[in-house]
């Protein structure tokens, strides 16, 4: 009787377990909706001057010049023969970067929880410096500038997820392009997902941030010094956010070479670390003697 009482007092706790798991994961969800709205409603909100938007969009574009950066006309040039590669990546623009980071957020948080706190904190600390940096610095896209040769491929394939007329007032400001956020979150996913995992492969992560930078530079959605400010943006924050239990160690391919360099480096006697046997324990006065073994064929006296 006593058992199948405490049996039935136990059989409530189950849920209650997993009730509380899910409370923590939709108060984070919720959380991070309400962060990206704030977000949202901050760009909005802020009226962008127009005419400084053009002015510093010359400005950078100068800039480039100056620096002997590519031309992004070059880039887009080379991919409007190609309408599929045009769709693509718009597509990739349009449908890639809101989704691909909230799977990664939520992946991060459901498998590898110990690494979300820091990821967490870089994205929230990357976005609000980027907010500020869209209202201190408004700057019109390369899309806009069309003296020099640039179309809007999202307005003749699309797809667009801007109105048709630029000067309309919409959800969405675009004249929020420095730093370019697309790049910088597809760049932090990756380096999420590569410290993440222990695979060869994980490299290959990679291949999203480079997709998007050529996607927004093609579609003439931003200049290449936008995803260069958001990449030294995310490694500052990466820097003032990482925590010890992150191992950023694997994102550095050198470190890792010089790691496995000096393991299988002979000593001075030509062993390698690998061969090397195993050091007899040492013996002290608090460790408590082995039993001595009976000779074999000897039965134990009584």
């Amino acid at each position: 009787m006593a058992d199948a009482a405490r049996q039935s007092l136990m059989r409530p706790r189950v849920p209650r377990v997993r009730a509380s798991a899910v409370t923590r994961f939709g108060r984070e969800l919720i959380a991070m909706l309400v962060l990206f709205t704030i977000y949202k409603f901050g760009r909005v909100v802020h009226t962008s001057d127009v005419n400084l938007a053009y002015e510093n969009a010359q400005r950078v574009w100068d800039l480039e010049r100056w620096a002997r950066l590519p031309n992004e006309l070059h880039a887009q040039q080379a991919m409007l023969p190609m309408q599929w590669l045009v769709e693509f990546a718009n597509s990739y623009y349009a449908f890639v970067h809101l989704p691909g980071t909230g799977a990664f957020l939520i992946w991060m948080y459901l498998r590898r929880p110990l690494l979300y706190p820091p990821v967490r904190r870089a994205i929230i600390a990357m976005t609000a410096i980027a907010l500020l940096g869209h209202i201190l610095f408004p700057l019109a896209p390369p899309r806009m500038l069309t003296q020099y040769g640039f179309v809007d491929t999202a307005a003749i394939y699309g797809p667009n997820v801007y109105g048709d007329d630029p000067e309309a007032q919409s959800l969405i400001n675009q004249y929020a392009a420095m730093p370019s956020l697309h790049v910088g979150w597809a760049m932090l996913v990756a380096v999420g997902l590569i410290a993440a995992f222990k695979t060869r492969w994980r490299w290959l992560w990679l291949l999203h941030p480079t997709i998007t930078a050529m996607a927004v530079v093609g579609t003439a959605n931003h200049y290449w010094i936008d995803g260069i400010i958001a990449c030294l943006l995310l490694a500052l924050v990466v820097y003032l956010c990482g925590d010890h239990i992150v191992p950023w160690y694997r994102l550095n391919p050198v470190r890792r070479i010089q790691q496995r360099r000096a393991a299988r480096k002979p000593d001075y006697y030509g062993i390698v670390p690998a061969e090397r046997p195993a050091a007899a324990p040492v013996r002290t006065a608090e460790t408590p003697a082995e039993p001595a073994l009976e000779p074999a064929g000897r039965a134990p006296q009584d």
